[in-house]
């Protein structure tokens, strides 16, 4: 069955980007004029402290989301979703080195596809982060055998219906394609041109590393236990009594038949306490993820505060 596109909605993040936003918004309209679809170009302030605002209000034909704070790349693309009207959705990284040129081929493949994935085959970044997208990139293979190269681009397109009742929280927009794969849509990819920054600073640190693998191994989690979560937390108190029942009838047959270990009460308390602050803080992460995954899915409430809307023409 032949996908009608009526309308194409543009959802580009920015954070102090006020030197790229120009050129972007100009590349992006020439594409679109091409493209002779209805077209909307949402771009969202997540809090930012140069003068990307006052860029966004000179601009004609964009709807302007202004978040209070800096909230992050996924709460942005989240809202600008939120805040959408086209049946197909386009996002995009608001630094220039997505080029808006490959989105034709993209949007293309919607006949077919209800996610296409840009593939930055010659990516144009520093080494250092090319070196720790390489790790990731191995990390989320072995664990998800997703069969897309290049999580971490900016540049997708999706149809609408992929958003329908879902929230994106975390760094939780490298992996969209994960969760709508799991829901059973259709995963595909591009490769796209890659350009490197020549305006602005990268955004990009370790910790968004290491933010990136918490969310890999909750998704991992909500994939295969979220409507069973006893199956995991059983198997590990299965697990830790009968360890624990073997180590006390170890240390009681040791100390009667045996000899006594030096320090063995003190190490039994130790060694215990890490192991069970480990397994608190793990099972305590995974049921506050729950609790808060349905707490804003049930209400009103959004993990960001918009402070204004704008519809510029």
């Amino acid at each position: 069955m032949k996908f009608n596109i009526k309308k194409i909605s543009f959802v580009i993040p920015l954070y102090n980007e006020e030197e790229s936003l120009k050129q972007l918004h100009k590349e992006i309209v020439a594409v679109v004029k091409k493209l002779k679809f209805d077209y909307e170009i949402i771009f969202i302030n997540d809090g930012s402290t140069d003068n990307t605002q006052k860029e966004l209000e000179k601009l004609d034909n964009v709807k302007i989301v202004t978040l209070r704070r800096s909230y992050g790349q996924t709460a942005g693309i989240d809202a600008g979703i939120k805040n959408s009207k086209g049946d197909v959705i386009v996002t995009m990284d608001g630094d220039g080195q997505n080029n808006p040129a490959d989105v034709p081929k993209l949007i293309k493949k919607l006949q077919r596809w209800d996610v296409v994935v840009g593939w930055r085959k010659r990516r144009k970044d520093p080494t250092l982060k090319k070196f720790f997208s390489f790790g990731a990139r191995k990390l989320r293979k072995i664990i998800f055998k997703d069969g897309i190269h290049d999580a971490g681009c900016g540049l997708k397109v999706f149809k609408r219906e992929c958003f329908d009742n879902l929230d994106l929280y975390g760094e939780m927009h490298r992996f969209i394609h994960i969760i709508l794969k799991s829901r059973g849509f259709k995963v595909t990819e591009v490769i796209v041109d890659h350009r490197p920054r020549l305006k602005g600073k990268t955004k990009y640190n370790w910790t968004r590393t290491i933010k990136s693998l918490v969310d890999m191994l909750t998704i991992l989690f909500w994939r295969r236990f979220a409507n069973r979560p006893l199956h995991v937390f059983g198997t590990f108190g299965f697990l830790l009594t009968t360890v624990g029942i073997f180590g006390i009838v170890g240390i009681v047959v040791n100390h009667f038949l045996f000899f006594n270990l030096p320090y063995e009460t003190m190490l039994l308390v130790i060694f215990s306490t890490i192991v069970l602050a480990g397994i608190q803080l793990f099972v305590s992460g995974i049921i506050t993820d729950i609790c808060v995954k349905n707490f804003f899915s049930t209400s009103s409430e959004r993990p960001y505060y918009i402070s204004s809307i704008k519809s510029k023409t």
